[in-house]
């Protein structure tokens, strides 16, 4: 016998990557510059070139030293890097034994969702939301809580949010820049949701960990991402360098647990049994020591800046609504009807690749991915007008 639910997992896979080998299998079919592929968060623009001349360097290492195990929560030259950084930008008094490197942000956050809950406990999370989370929550014997976003402006919804907390939350996980909106949450909006915890955790008597899912923090358009730590005592950090540095494909990231925790000591051991318990010890070591180096690397946020204003500037000629993303390099599309399922499905007739809403627990929209090459974007027109004649 097999496990049924993973099974279920194994055998469907969620919709994005579905959606991504499809693009795949299209793309050998008919070629490449017949199919618009907004499927998935892979980004096109090259690592800096710093990266490159790291591992140039560190293949130059004796391979019984560069490819040995490191410990289980990584370097310790490396994590002291991840907590100078966040000490030099945000002013928050990091200690590297409070940081886990593990194998990129997903890595992270199930280790984290199992460090601080315990089955039957409950996790909430805001919708629209990567669709992942509630996997690794239901993994952990909890319950996904779904809360909606504001519809005025996909800010946090605090009194929605204040009707949701109970004896059994364990933990609020929000994603700032956010995937699939691009929203960026306000200070104001930070504020008011860290004075909302502190208050229910004063009322139920437990901590209520706030998971803060961030890697798209250096992905913004003009607009500052508050860092979470700074305002809510009891935050956790999840990490990757998949999108700052373009390395989707090396699994590279952090789990930081925040210093003001007041028993941050023993969260981090959780953490780091947690990360035993699921296999996630010693995170790529080559990219452990990449990141000791490049940490401080710039994101080319220029060239996706130049992405969204192409795409955007094409749909509203096309008369399309979207919210216009002030960070990550995702567009939330208004569906042409409120099945976007059957949306997706009429753009895919035109080898347009979306992601409908209803795989972020949402509907009505659906997601657009332009990290893409420029010339896809505006290549994908003439997809996007006869999409849009279907419905005329």
């Amino acid at each position: 016998m097999i496990n049924e639910r993973m099974y279920q997992l194994g055998s469907q896979p969620n919709f994005i990557r579905k959606q991504f080998a499809y693009g795949l299998q299209r793309k050998a079919e008919i070629g490449e510059e017949n199919v618009f592929d907004y499927s998935i968060g892979n980004p096109s623009i090259p690592a800096p070139p710093a990266v490159r001349a790291r591992i140039e360097e560190l293949l130059e290492e004796p391979p019984e030293q560069l490819h040995a195990y490191t410990m289980s929560p990584g370097l310790q030259s490396a994590r002291q890097a991840v907590a100078d950084n966040l000490r030099e930008r945000f002013g928050i008094e990091a200690t590297f034994n409070q940081v886990y490197l593990t194998a990129g942000a997903t890595a992270a956050l199930y280790i984290t969702v199992a460090a601080i809950t315990h089955p039957g406990d409950e996790v909430i999370v805001n919708a629209p939301y990567f669709a992942e989370y509630k996997v690794m929550i239901e993994s952990a014997e909890c319950t996904c809580v779904e809360v909606p976003m504001r519809e005025s402006d996909f800010q946090l919804d605090i009194d929605a949010l204040r009707q949701a907390i109970n004896e059994k939350t364990a933990a609020v996980v929000i994603n700032s820049p956010n995937n699939p909106v691009g929203c960026v949450y306000t200070q104001q909006n930070i504020e008011e949701l860290a004075a909302l915890l502190e208050e229910k955790e004063a009322e139920l008597g437990h901590p209520i960990y706030l998971i803060s899912d961030e890697p798209y923090r250096e992905i913004t358009y003009g607009v500052d991402v508050p860092f979470t730590a700074n305002f809510y005592t009891d935050t956790i950090v999840c990490y990757s360098w998949a999108k700052s540095l373009s390395l989707p494909g090396e699994r590279i990231g952090y789990v930081y647990v925040s210093d003001r925790i007041a028993n941050a000591a023993e969260v981090s051991a959780a953490v780091a049994g947690a990360g035993r318990a699921l296999g996630f010890i010693c995170a790529p070591v080559m990219f452990q020591r990449v990141i000791e180096t490049c940490i401080g690397e710039p994101t080319n946020v220029e060239a996706y800046r130049q992405n969204r204003e192409i795409l955007t500037s094409m749909l509203d000629e096309l008369g399309y609504e979207y919210i216009q993303p002030d960070g990550a390099f995702y567009l939330w599309v208004k569906a042409l009807e409120e099945d976007s399922l059957a949306f997706n499905e009429k753009a895919k007739e035109h080898e347009l690749l979306l992601v409908p809403a209803e795989c972020f627990g949402g509907h009505g929209w659906a997601r657009a991915s332009y990290c893409i090459s420029a010339d896809v974007i505006r290549n994908s027109r003439k997809a996007w007008a006869a999409l849009k004649a279907d419905y005329e």
